[in-house]
């Protein structure tokens, strides 16, 4: 039995705090898991930006009510979804996720959630578990999945790698150039293909 396991921002859509920071002029707030490979210390810059300039929740989802999936991203989804099980496994946070899996058709998602104060603050957050890629992976394969992964960053390598078949979507050359044994894909028809092949 196997199961798909895809990253959301970079692949499906596009990076939700790239497109915040473009909507806020807060340059800061485009570094992401490409250029960052820590999670909590990216996560941590990111909020205490925030509280700087005094913004919370909601101007977030202001933002993100406006971001679409990437052109064919659904349509990709859609034909995956017909061939076998996926998971989006995200580090985002259910309260941006919701209005994006909305516009993908409600694919399943295993993501974080936010801490938020009464005034819309972001005041900490919660990861579902350690190292939360790589650990979901392990977990289904121990309940019986042979896993098949795709990603675009640092975060994704675990899942990738652990999985009996792997790929990066739309990665940056740094991390192609360090990982060249990992297949690298620039289209949907590309990586669909490659799923495919090893289902």
């Amino acid at each position: 039995m196997n199961i798909v396991c895809l990253d959301l921002e970079g692949v499906l859509v596009p990076e939700i705090w790239i497109a915040f920071a473009e909507a806020t002029g807060i340059e800061e707030l485009k570094k992401t898991t490409r250029d960052e490979p820590d999670y909590h210390k990216l996560m941590e810059y990111r909020l205490r930006i925030l509280k700087e300039h005094g913004l919370g929740l909601k101007e977030i989802q202001e933002t993100i009510a406006k971001i679409d999936p990437m052109e064919g991203a659904k349509a990709f989804l859609d034909e995956l979804r017909a061939m076998t099980q996926v998971i989006i496994i995200s580090d985002t946070f259910e309260q941006f996720a919701s209005p994006l899996m909305k516009k993908l058709g409600w694919p399943t998602i295993f993501c974080n959630t936010l801490e938020v104060a009464e005034d819309g603050e972001i005041t900490g957050f919660q990861m579902r578990c350690e190292n939360t890629k790589y650990t979901t992976v392990k977990a289904l394969q121990t309940a019986g999945f042979e896993t098949i992964a795709s990603g675009d960053s640092y975060n994704d390598l675990g899942m990738i790698q652990a999985s009996k078949a792997g790929f990066l979507f739309k990665s940056t050359d740094k991390i192609k150039q360090d990982y060249p044994e990992i297949p690298a894909y620039e289209s949907y028809e590309e990586l669909l293909q490659a799923i495919k092949e090893n289902l």
